[in-house]
């Protein structure tokens, strides 16, 4: 058995996706139909896959009674409406990241999520890491007790202004709905949380047009606090060369280190609070020992999410990202921008989903890119600032 599954925008993550199916990468999935708005895409799929059915309406596709699934790779602003369209048909739904732009729109979709019986997943691939995945069984093991702090540094996001030219949509308040956190970030804010746990107190100072001709955030610096008093420090850009990829995570009885395909840990022979309760020597510091953590060096990424998607469909099996967590990396996300537009520290507690909305849609009715308004589906679009004609990732 196999799923049928439909592509909503044939764009470059969409591509990566259909190719992996083309290529083998995918045993339980058949790509049925894929659907765009740009009739170029669709003439590309026509001649690589002319048994594919070729929409340029969603609603369309789905009504077709050619799918039973469908893969959302459109702008963020649209991944809740076609999500709540498509889980509402019935249709079991994979979403890519980010789930969406804000939290209100992504806690509207978590909701339909609720009470539709289909499974509803989402495209977070990092997480098909080894790596990640054994620091992450490493740290909710215990072995090495609670987190102390946290350092994420990512700046090997690198573009040059011409990426940013490439589309009047792209790095713009009404296209993306944000800069570097929205468009790079979302896997690396998703492993931070899905590894180390969510913060409960976010600072953080964004910098919009720092390096580049944009009016979003390219460089960002964040400090965050954790339930049990630990730390953490999240720093990301675009206009760093050569950039950096480390995750650091410093516990009671050791660190770990994921830097260059590698994951290094430090291990004490006793925690740092009891070995400074009984050393007698004011210079010394526990023993450590060191090692390359071994792993099963497994990454299939967008493959893996894609299989263990139709598995969970087909088997019961369990996802690799579920669809209501997409709103845990939003959060954090969320309220770095708030954080920096009001020039304050944000409880995520007490996180204003109106407000940040509120403060969003300052930022879109001065945007660079102002929003067109044109219909191409029989249902209206959930927010009127968002522009329908936008082509695909």
């Amino acid at each position: 058995m196999k799923i049928r599954l439909g592509i909503i925008g044939y764009g470059n993550i969409g591509t990566v996706h259909a190719n992996n199916i083309w290529n083998g990468n995918c045993e339980e999935v058949e790509l049925c139909a894929v659907c765009d708005t740009n009739s170029e895409k669709l003439n590309e799929v026509k001649e690589k896959a002319p048994q594919v059915a070729l929409f340029s309406d969603a609603e369309e596709m789905m009504d077709s009674g050619l799918i039973d699934s469908v893969l959302v790779c459109v702008p963020h602003y649209d991944h809740p409406k076609y999500a709540i369209m498509a889980m509402k048909k019935g249709l079991h739904t994979l979403v890519e990241k980010p789930a969406g732009v804000y939290t209100k729109q992504v806690k509207e979709m978590n909701e339909v999520a609720k009470s539709c019986n289909v499974v509803f997943g989402l495209m977070m691939n990092q997480r098909t890491n080894c790596i990640y995945r054994k620091m992450r069984e490493i740290v909710k093991s215990g072995r090495l007790g609670e987190i102390k702090r946290t350092n994420l540094i990512i700046t090997d996001w690198y573009r040059p202004q011409i990426y940013y030219d490439s589309g009047d949509w792209r790095a713009t308040w009404s296209g993306e709905g944000g800069g570097v956190l929205l468009n790079q970030c979302p896997h690396n804010l998703d492993l931070w949380q899905w590894i180390c746990g969510m913060p409960t107190k976010i600072h953080a100072k964004l910098h919009y047009g720092k390096w580049h001709d944009i009016e979003v955030e390219d460089d960002v610096s964040a400090y965050v606090e954790y339930q049990n008093g630990a730390t953490g420090v999240f720093v990301t850009s675009t206009g760093d060369a050569p950039g950096t990829n480390r995750f650091e995570i410093l516990l009671e009885k050791g660190k770990l280190v994921a830097e260059g395909g590698e994951l290094k840990l430090w291990e004490n022979e006793m925690t740092e609070k009891e070995f400074s309760r009984i050393n007698e020597n004011p210079f010394a510091s526990p023993e450590t020992s060191f090692s390359v953590v071994e792993t099963d060096g497994e990454n299939p990424q967008h493959a893996g999410v894609l299989n263990a998607f139709a598995s969970a469909i087909l088997h019961g099996t369990e996802l690799v990202a579920r669809g209501e967590e997409g709103i845990n990396g939003l959060t954090i996300s969320n309220a770095m921008h708030l954080s920096s537009w009001l020039g304050k520290e944000i409880v995520l507690s007490e996180f204003d989903d109106e407000l940040f909305y509120s403060e969003l849609k300052k930022r879109i009715d001065t945007s660079r890119r102002k929003s067109t308004v044109v219909k191409t589906s029989k249902i209206d679009m959930q927010d009127s600032f968002v522009a329908k004609h936008y082509k695909t990732k």
